[in-house]
């Protein structure tokens, strides 16, 4: 099995920005791609950005090309989300999710993905 254990987030003012971290543990080795997906209220939970297992290839949802940036450091089985230039918009519970299963291409659907953290609140003010 795999946890996925989210830190990060909180409340910040339009345009400011926020990081979100997940470290992975168990069995690390099963992990290929991660990334993150987010949920708002009253909303259906979304892709937000993924990585591969390499870090070399990563994929952004269009609402949030260019102001958010994803990493991981394998080393640490580790996975950040930098958040740049805030919305309103942007509020919601971020999830880490992990996938066991080895794609060419970074899945956006959330049946991929097999592990998922418990989610952090991510709260942007206008």
């Amino acid at each position: 099995q795999v946890q996925l254990v989210e830190s990060g987030g909180g409340s910040v003012q339009a345009g400011g920005s926020l990081a979100v971290s997940c470290a992975a543990s168990g069995r690390t080795s099963r992990i290929y791609a991660m990334g993150w997906f987010r949920q708002a209220p009253g909303k259906e939970r979304e892709f937000v950005a993924g990585i591969n297992w390499s870090g070399g290839s990563t994929y952004y949802a269009d609402s949030v090309k260019g102001r958010f940036t994803i990493s991981r450091l394998n080393a640490k089985n580790t996975v950040y989300l930098q958040m740049n230039s805030l919305k309103p918009e942007d509020t919601a519970v971020y999830y880490c999710v992990a996938d066991s299963t080895f794609h060419s291409l970074i899945d956006t659907q959330k049946y991929e993905y097999d592990y998922w953290g418990q989610g952090t609140q991510v709260t942007v003010s206008s």
